[in-house]
């Protein structure tokens, strides 16, 4: 779920970037970072992509196995911003 999200922070990016290539400036290169920490047993992922807005936390969080690249696609094909 968390690397889903993480393409769909991607997806959002990669996107917006098509009209305002100023989002890429600051980091031009898409990714995400899987890291490891044994010592904690965790793992930490980090990605480039755009955050979600406090509209976007209100309207997914705790919702699951929702898919938030298909949600902004279909709403990028209804004229959303």
């Amino acid at each position: 779920e968390l690397i889903s999200n993480s393409s769909d922070a991607l997806d959002k990016i990669r996107y917006q970037s098509l009209t305002d290539q100023a989002v890429l400036e600051s980091q031009p290169d898409l990714f995400i970072h899987i890291i490891p920490d044994k010592s904690n047993n965790s793992l930490t992922l980090v990605d480039s992509g755009i955050g979600m807005t406090k509209a976007d936390l209100v309207n997914n969080l705790g919702t699951i196995a929702q898919s938030g690249t298909k949600a902004f696609m279909e709403a990028v094909s209804a004229g959303a911003d």
